[in-house]
C-alpha cells in the first residue's frame, strides 16, 4: 500500500533533511573496512553491539584468520566465536560469518550479491543489513533502519514508530530516492552527536528545537 505523508510529516522532513546536510554533508560509514565482504561481515557484527566494539574486534579476526571469503570459509567456527565474543551473540554470529563466507564463495565466485533477494539468502543477513550492502558498496538506492534512525524517525514526527518496516515506508515516502543513501548515515551520526535515547536535551539538539520553534510536535 502507497504512503501518503502528511503535511505535518512533510514539513518536519524538510527541517530535518536541511539541518542534515548542514551538519554532515557527506557522512562517513562509521564500520572500517577495505572492500565489501569485510563490511558484510562488520554488518553482521554490528547486530546488538556498537560500531566502536566491531571497529576493535575486525581487524584482530581479519588479521589471525583472513579477510576473504576463502579464508573464513575454512575456518573453524569456534576460532571465529573466540575473536568475536565481545561482539555479543558470539555463537549465532560465528556460525553466521563461516556460513555465508561459504556461501559467497560457492554461489558467487567469492564476490559480494549484488542483490537483495542474493544478500537476505545469506546467514545472518536481514533486510537491514543487506540495504547497507546495496547502498554502501553497490551504491543503489536503499535505506537501512537502525535503532538510531526508527527511534528519531518517532521523535521528529516522521513515522509514528509501530514498526522498523513502517518506518523504512515512511522515510523512503518522505525524502527523494536520490537522497537515501546518505540520508541512512546522516541520522546515524546526528542520533549519535546530538538526538540519542538517553539524557536528550531538546535545546542542545539543533533538529528537536527548530522542530519546536516551528510548531511540530517533538516526542521522546
Amino acid at each position: 500500500m502507497e504512503n501518503r505523508p502528511t503535511q505535518l510529516a512533510k514539513g518536519a522532513a524538510r527541517i530535518v533533511g536541511r539541518v542534515l546536510e548542514r551538519e554532515f554533508p557527506d557522512p562517513p560509514v562509521p564500520l572500517d573496512h577495505t572492500d565489501g565482504f569485510t563490511l558484510l561481515v562488520a554488518v553482521v557484527l554490528s547486530a546488538q553491539c556498537t560500531d566502536a566494539r566491531v571497529n576493535q574486534v575486525t581487524p584482530v579476526l581479519f588479521s589471525r584468520l583472513g579477510d576473504t571469503p576463502e579464508l573464513l570459509a575454512k575456518v573453524a567456527v569456534e576460532d571465529i566465536r573466540e575473536i568475536i565474543r565481545p561482539c555479543g551473540l558470539s555463537p549465532a554470529k560465528s556460525q553466521a560469518i563461516q556460513g555465508l563466507s561459504r556461501l559467497v564463495l560457492e554461489r558467487h565466485a567469492g564476490q559480494v550479491p549484488s542483490t537483495f533477494s542474493e544478500l537476505e539468502a545469506l546467514p545472518g543477513v536481514g533486510h537491514k543489513t543487506a540495504s547497507v550492502i546495496m547502498s554502501q558498496v553497490f551504491g543503489k538506492p536503499a535505506l537501512a533502519v537502525d535503532t538510531h534512525i526508527h527511534r528519531c524517525a518517532r521523535r521528529w514526527g516522521l513515522s509514528d514508530g509501530s514498526s522498523v518496516e513502517r518506518t523504512e515506508r515512511d522515510l523512503k515516502a518522505l525524502f527523494p530516492v536520490g537522497r537515501w543513501n546518505r540520508l541512512h548515515l546522516q541520522i546515524i551520526h546526528f542520533a549519535r552527536r546530538d538526538c540519542p535515547a538517553r539524557g536528550h536535551v531538546l535545546g542542545s539538539c539543533s533538529i528537536c528545537s527548530a522542530l519546536a520553534a516551528k510548531g511540530y510536535p517533538v516526542s521522546e
